[in-house]
């Protein structure tokens, strides 16, 4: 069985998030989507929360599942028998460091591929900081994030206004 982690911070959870994660389940037999716990970034969203949300977002697929992580990903992918890494890539700023990224896990775990896919063009300029952004000033989020969850991402980042 062909096993893949789709690690991130999904702080939130975008349309380019998702559109990678459906693009993704179809290439693995199970693919977990992984919330990094970082203690040395301010997250608008809770690690459970963000493991909520995604769980309720991935929830008609049987093969995906959600985790949540901390320490070095090569350790956690090697915990769940992961063949590889799943990495977004939207423009070629983000490549360079993914590039980095995947030269040092290699370095760490020979075995583990990193597969870098690019989500549909619409979402390119998506990302989560700029969504924390615009939510926190009130802007539409409609186009940027999954419309299940939309409602409870308004709600939370418009309570950072003012």
């Amino acid at each position: 069985m062909r096993t893949a982690i789709y690690p991130g911070s999904f702080d939130p959870v975008t349309l380019g998030h998702w559109d990678i994660i459906q693009r993704a389940e179809k290439l693995v037999d199970r693919l977990i989507v992984a919330v990094l716990h970082n203690p040395t970034k301010s997250a608008a969203f809770s690690v459970e929360e963000r493991v909520g949300m995604l769980t309720e977002l991935v929830a008609p697929f049987s093969n995906v599942q959600v985790a949540s992580f901390h320490g070095l990903l090569v350790d956690f992918a090697k915990q769940q028998g992961a063949d590889c890494i799943i990495r977004g890539v939207r423009a070629f700023s983000d490549f360079e460091y993914e590039f980095q990224m995947a030269l040092m896990n290699r370095k760490l775990a020979p075995d583990l591929e990193t597969v870098f896919l690019m989500p549909k063009e619409k979402y390119s300029a998506v990302s989560s900081r700029f969504v924390r952004e615009i939510g926190s000033m009130g802007g539409e989020l409609k186009d940027l994030v999954p419309e299940q969850l939309r409602e409870a991402i308004v709600k939370r980042l418009a309570e950072g206004q003012g």
